[in-house]
């Protein structure tokens, strides 16, 4: 039945079976999110907010097909054909867009444009600023004699003789020294005696104790669905982006072990954890002051700035990834996402999306990269040290955090109803400052967004 649909054929007219095919091209990969994020309605406006997308991630779990969902949504709209196809090349889902309109897919394949005129580009047609260059694989060379030195004493003396990263620190360590300092990479949490301090989705991480002070040992192993192509391009993007950008808001890497069977990153240990479980007060631990969570901001905020203004952008904001010393300061981790920019000012286009949803901005749902996508990700942050809520419970309305901002808008509540009820040094002024500020990094528009300076000047104008 394919062969009788035309331009003018009406989405919600396609034959079931054909949908299906369709889908087999777009589910993978998420690709369905970036056709949702890129589908407006009749006032310009994206027709699927976040919320729209939460709800679209429930026919995953329940092994139905997404992009058959929305499609049977949009077709509502009346929309034909033709328009679907436009929106499946822009994309660059071409062999889905063949199954419907070949032609039409062979005239646009035909049709190139000059550099200059372009706004965006497939992120392999980038020449990206990150230099292709790899870390030596230069290993300390330990005592063999381990009874009478002990065999962690030398980890963090050994020079690494690595030219290509001879302006930092790293340390290329043994495998197996890494699993004697994490007992095997005892899986039993640290509060069972393990040391399992948390997982991702790029892998686990371990406490460990080497020269006198303890490391946090990330064992990289696809936790989802990710291939051993994506897991190394991983490792070499957080080698080399640390390599970069070094600043005390950030987490410091100390070195890496690419010998095992599984390549492994130390890090700095964080005695704190991450600010997601410190608001939750995991663990029993104590509720963090208004105070303390104004300088959280602000110190995160620096660190936004500081990978801003070297041209990267992270990708990953979130409170998960906003880990805490034994003072509260904040350091941002996880680069393996990060990308530079060439300009910074383009924007940069990528396959795959990747990032946390509930704190991906409408355009980061496109795939596309650019700084103001931190910015959205970091007013969702604001948002939750405001509250102490996650960003995302399926059991509360609304059930993404962002979602409240309209709630505030409509005048059905206040921000102030929503303050975290653990803390009690809170003031109005404050709090309605940094919800202003959460306010305008979470607008729809990017380039209403405003830049991470600008975040950075208005938080430390703060006074808890």
């Amino acid at each position: 039945m394919s062969g009788a649909v035309g331009a003018a054929t009406p989405v919600r007219r396609l034959p079931y079976g054909l949908l299906q095919r369709l889908a087999a091209y777009i589910d993978p990969q998420d690709g369905w999110r970036r056709l949702a994020a890129d589908i407006v309605g009749p006032s310009g406006e994206s027709r699927y907010t976040q919320l729209h997308i939460r709800r679209l991630e429930a026919f995953v779990r329940m092994g139905k097909s997404p992009t058959c969902e929305l499609l049977y949504d949009w077709g509502t709209t009346n929309c034909t054909v033709g328009e679907l196809v436009e929106l499946l090349v822009r994309n660059q889902f071409l062999a889905a867009a063949s199954l419907l309109l070949p032609e039409a897919v062979k005239e646009a394949q035909e049709v190139t444009l000059p550099l200059s005129s372009q706004e965006t580009l497939p992120i392999h047609e980038k020449h990206l600023p990150i230099q292709e260059k790899e870390v030596a694989s230069v290993k300390p060379s330990l005592p063999e004699n381990t009874e009478e030195q002990p065999s962690t004493a030398s980890y963090l003396s050994q020079e690494n003789n690595s030219s290509q990263s001879s302006n930092t620190d790293f340390h290329n360590f043994w495998f197996h020294d890494l699993e004697s300092i994490t007992n095997n990479f005892d899986a039993r949490p640290e509060s069972a005696g393990g040391n399992k301090l948390g997982e991702g989705g790029f892998g686990v991480v371990f406490k460990g104790y080497i020269n006198g002070r303890n490391v946090a040992v990330k064992k990289l192993a696809a936790m989802v669905d990710i291939s051993a192509q994506d897991l190394k391009q991983q490792f070499d993007q957080e080698i080399e982006m640390m390599a970069k950008c070094q600043h005390e808001n950030l987490v410091e890497l100390l070195g890496f072990s690419s010998d095992g069977a599984q390549p492994c990153l130390v890090y700095e240990y964080m005695p704190n954890g991450s600010l997601l479980d410190r608001l939750a007060c995991l663990d029993d631990t104590p509720p963090i002051s208004w105070d303390m969570r104004c300088k959280i901001a602000q110190g995160t905020a620096n660190g936004i700035n500081f990978l801003h203004d070297n041209n990267h952008i992270h990708r990953d904001i979130k409170s998960a990834n906003i880990l805490l010393t034994d003072t509260y300061v904040p350091k941002i981790s996880d680069f393996g996402l990060a990308r530079a920019s060439v300009t910074f000012t383009q924007t940069i286009m990528t396959d795959r999306v990747v990032g946390t949803a509930a704190y991906m901005a409408p355009e980061a749902l496109r795939g596309e990269i650019t700084p103001k996508s931190d910015i959205f990700s970091f007013g969702v942050v604001l948002l939750e040290i405001i509250t102490g809520l996650p960003p995302v419970d399926e059991n509360r309305e609304p059930q993404l955090l962002l979602s409240i901002k309209d709630e505030i808008e409509d005048e059905e509540v206040t921000i102030e109803d929503y303050v975290d009820v653990k803390m009690h040094d809170w003031d109005a002024t404050s709090v309605h400052k940094m919800y202003s500020i959460a306010d305008q990094c979470l607008n729809e528009k990017k380039n209403r967004r405003p830049n991470s300076k600008m975040v950075q000047q208005h938080l430390q104008e703060i006074k808890a």
